[in-house]
């Protein structure tokens, strides 16, 4: 076992010996077994996330053992590391309806303007189109259709409509003038954006940055920079995913110091900081941060034309964000409680919202030791996980299946492994 592994067991003890509270009374304030805290104080063992999260928490180490677990185990971050592949992929649609993505090289999409949208021309090509307007109307109604499609399909059912209508808006733009080519290029950069989301929940996060960072060109296009400061936005939801907390504050931070940003993007920007300050163990920061973005978000004039930034279907996205920051910050009991409440506001029809924050609400219950309630809860969504194929949902079904196998004895536990097993089975 590594000296930083033992560095971090050390302070571990350290701290809990300095508070007074013993190894069996620890063990039980954080619903795991003697052994087990026992070996990681010894260094015998490395710590999961969830572990040193409520232990940073239970000891009120304002971090301190969060920074030193996170030397022993550095993030890859693919997606946004400069010595990420230097290729993308590029989707193929043939006339009987076949479709698949390649690999090209970097250099090659740039020399042979095979890109999607990244081409798109500002000047168009002097081909007015006389309907441009209505064309626009129903590409708006297919977007929107797309991300209702999205709420309960597969990303691979979505993506290729969505890559497909980036290239339609695309030629759109060569056929249009004046004031519609910036039109078409807002619609353009919003469908890249999404297409972005869409490649990070089918789990590839080096075409979700891609995507992203194709949107922002588009949107220069557009005279929309805002969708430059919500790029780094979304960014920051990678690495979040990733636990990454350092950058996912410092990329929600540079958001929010861009001028002429609307109030949403602003929002989301501080919302998406509070998470990161949450996997750091700051509480006070990420309390301030969602205080910042709350304020914003009722910001009735703060949202700009176009399509909603962010998500449509959650009521209280920075309630719903602040239970899930509680759960980071080592208080699971509460982070159960706000994400119970706020589940119940999210309509059924956004299926994708409802098993995310279902799951984590199952996830506060496991941690919290109330194993009957998260198994409860867990088992109406597996039919839904499996018909979303959400790289994010799984990532967070994977760590509840690491939870609740601590107490693989436990009778609901027991009865609920054949049909955990299938699940995790069908989301790899």
């Amino acid at each position: 076992m590594s000296s930083l592994s033992e560095t971090f067991g050390a302070r571990l003890r350290a701290l809990r010996v300095a508070e007074g509270i013993s190894l069996s009374e620890f063990a039980r304030r954080l619903y795991y077994s003697k052994g087990h805290v026992s070996r990681i104080e010894t260094g015998a063992q490395s710590p999961s996330p969830e572990f040193v999260r409520k232990c940073d928490a239970e000891l009120r180490a304002d971090g301190e053992l969060i920074a030193l677990a996170g030397e022993t185990a550095r993030v890859v971050r693919t997606a946004l590391s400069e010595s990420a592949e230097e290729e993308v992929w590029v989707m193929t649609m043939t006339p009987d309806g076949g479709a698949a993505f390649s690999p090209v090289a970097r250099r090659d999409v740039l020399l042979g303007g095979m890109a999607v949208i990244a081409g798109l021309k500002v000047s168009g090509t002097g081909v007015v189109s006389a309907n441009a307007e209505a064309q626009l109307r129903y590409h708006r109604h297919l977007f929107d259709s797309a991300r209702d499609l999205g709420q309960f399909s597969s990303p691979d059912v979505v993506l290729p409509m969505v890559v497909g209508q980036a290239q339609a808006l695309r030629t759109l733009a060569k056929q249009v003038g004046g004031r519609m080519v910036p039109a078409v290029a807002a619609l353009a950069a919003r469908t890249a954006e999404y297409a972005g989301w869409m490649a990070q929940e089918s789990g590839d996060d080096s075409a979700a940055a891609w995507w992203t960072d194709r949107a922002v060109q588009v949107a220069r296009v557009a005279g929309d920079d805002f969708l430059a400061s919500y790029a780094l936005v979304r960014q920051a939801l990678i690495t979040m995913y990733q636990g990454d907390g350092a950058t996912t504050v410092s990329l929600a931070q540079r958001a929010q110091v861009e001028k002429n940003v609307p109030a949403r993007v602003l929002g989301l920007a501080a919302q998406r900081e509070a998470q990161g300050h949450a996997l750091l163990g700051d509480r006070d920061a990420c309390l301030r941060a969602l205080d910042r973005a709350r304020t914003l978000l009722l910001d009735p004039s703060g949202a700009p034309e176009g399509p909603v930034i962010g998500t449509s279907r959650v009521a209280d996205p920075v309630a719903v964000a602040t239970g899930w920051c509680l759960y980071d910050l080592g208080q699971p009991a509460k982070a159960a409680e706000v994400l119970e409440r706020e589940l119940a506001r999210i309509p059924g029809s956004a299926v994708r919202a409802r098993a995310r924050f279902g799951v984590r609400l199952c996830l506060a219950y496991a941690a919290s030791g109330e194993l009957e309630q998260a198994c409860r809860l867990v088992r109406p969504l597996f039919g839904q996980i499996a018909q979303l194929g959400s790289a994010t949902v799984r990532t967070d079904l994977r760590r509840l299946a690491t939870l609740v196998r601590r107490w693989s004895t436990h009778p609901e536990v027991r009865a609920l492994e054949p049909e955990l097993t299938i699940a995790l089975g069908r989301s790899a």
